[in-house]
Formats: structure tokens, C-alpha cells, sequence
């Protein structure tokens, strides 16, 4: 049985679902592991792949049985490699969509609180696909090096090239998915700043247009004998124009300060 060629250690390896990517090349036999994104229910998972190539002939781990089963030649590899890799780069076209609707959103002001939520979703999605298939590229690159050094029988290179440019495709997209929403966070923090800005002049105004009247309030407000007006009839009153006097001090620097800074 091929397993019973296998070495321990590589063995082990390709049992391992936690194994990085890599390409392992020991006589008679070489390996590949590809640990890929993988949509499932709309989710990304990582899956991992561990193929071992034979006397020209492909084995992929099955980790149900734990066997290798045979899947055929090179070519029969690519082909199953390549249904898969369409597969992701559907989706992280479809990221790139949304991720541009987010943007859209949150230029025309159009956003809700669920942003963030929606936001996080998409940087852990993209930044897991990106981590994965950078090293796996790498691995394959290794592995399409390999056969082509060895002129392997059935081994299509430029069906494999293909494989390796659309797994960089996929690499490059997630990364430029990263970069846009590490710019779109940038965007959208500096629109909250100003916004709760805003909130604190506005509040900050509003505590400075009733300091006055406090502080009027607090001074007539006092248990103690000799208050100016106790016994003037009009005393209210003169009160309330102290009052305004104050109010329109404090608030016209203000207000003539905010329309300097508007005009410029």
C-alpha cells in the first residue's frame, strides 16, 4: 500500500488538518498540501487538501476512511483543483461587490448601525482568504517547478499555469479587498469623529448658555439678608435683563467667531 511508503513524519503531516501549505518532495513519491478557503452555506472554512503523487499517479487523503484514494493522473488533479479555485473567485468577486456597496453607502450617508457588524464580517473573510491562498500559491509554484523540472508525464503546464495565475488572481483580489476596507474604516471613523464633534460643541454650548443663568440663579438663590431687589417690585424683571445682558455677552462672540471660520 502507498501508505506503507509514506515516511512517518509525512504521514503525519498530511493527516494534520492544522498543516500549512507545503510541498514536500521525497523519492518515490512528492507531496502536496493546500489548505484552502472553501463557501459553504455562505460561510468561509478552511479545508485541507493533501495530495501524493506516485509513479505519475495522483492520490488525494480522504480523511473520512483515511485513506488515499486514487483521483487518476496530473491532469485529473488540475481539473479537480480547478473546480474549486472557480469556486472562490466567484465569491470574493461577490465580496468585492458588497464591500463596493458599502462604500456607496457610507459616501451617500445611506449607512446603519450595522456597518461594523457587516464590516468585520468582510476584513475576517478576506483577510482569511488572502493569509491562506499566499501560501498556497507558494506551495503550488514549488510543486508546477518540481514537474516541469521532471517533465512528468500528463502533466499540462499551461493548464497549471492557469491553476497558479488564477490562485494568485484570487490572492490579489483578497488583498485589495483588505487595502479598500482598511480605507473604507478610515472614512468611516473620521465620519463618526465629526459627528461626535459635533455632538460636543453643540452640548458645549449649550452648558455655556445656561452658565449665566445658573450662576444668576445660585447668587439670588442665597438665605442671606441684603439681596439686591427683595423688596423692589420690578425686581424680577431686572433680573431676567441682567440675565439677557449676560446671555447675549457670551453668545455673540460665539456666533461671530463660527461666521468668521464659515467664511473662510
Amino acid at each position: 500500500m502507498l501508505k506503507e511508503l509514506l515516511h512517518t513524519f509525512h504521514l503525519e503531516d498530511i493527516q494534520s488538518t492544522e498543516h500549512p501549505s507545503d510541498f514536500i518532495v521525497k523519492d518515490p513519491y512528492n507531496i502536496l498540501i493546500l489548505r484552502l478557503p472553501e463557501v459553504q452555506n455562505e460561510r468561509i472554512v478552511t479545508l485541507s487538501y493533501a495530495f501524493v503523487v506516485h509513479e505519475q499517479t495522483c492520490y488525494l487523503y480522504d480523511r473520512e476512511s483515511e485513506e488515499l484514494n486514487e483521483i487518476g493522473s496530473l491532469a485529473q488533479m488540475n481539473e479537480f483543483l480547478d473546480d474549486k479555485i472557480e469556486l472562490l473567485i466567484k465569491k470574493v468577486k461577490s465580496y468585492h461587490y458588497e464591500v463596493e456597496n458599502l462604500e456607496e453607502a457610507l459616501y451617500d450617508e445611506n449607512y446603519d448601525s450595522t456597518f461594523m457588524e457587516k464590516w468585520l464580517t468582510y476584513k475576517k473573510n478576506t483577510s482569511l482568504i488572502y493569509r491562506l491562498m499566499f501560501h498556497a500559491t507558494l506551495s503550488f509554484e514549488l510543486f508546477i517547478s518540481h514537474h516541469k523540472r521532471h517533465n512528468s508525464a500528463n502533466f499540462e503546464e499551461l493548464a497549471y499555469a492557469d491553476l497558479l495565475e488564477h490562485m494568485e488572481r484570487i490572492r490579489d483580489m483578497a488583498q485589495d479587498a483588505m487595502d479598500r476596507l482598511d480605507h473604507l474604516y478610515d472614512f468611516y471613523r473620521a465620519k463618526v469623529d465629526e459627528k461626535m464633534n459635533r455632538n460636543v460643541y453643540y452640548l458645549t454650548l449649550l452648558s455655556g448658555l445656561f452658565l449665566p443663568l445658573t450662576l444668576i440663579t445660585g447668587f439670588f438663590g442665597m438665605n442671606t439678608g441684603g439681596l439686591l431687589w427683595t423688596g423692589d417690585p420690578q425686581g424680577t424683571w431686572k433680573v431676567i435683563g441682567i440675565s439677557i445682558v449676560l446671555e447675549l455677552l457670551f453668545f455673540l462672540p460665539f456666533y461671530f467667531l463660527n461666521r468668521k471660520k464659515s467664511k473662510q
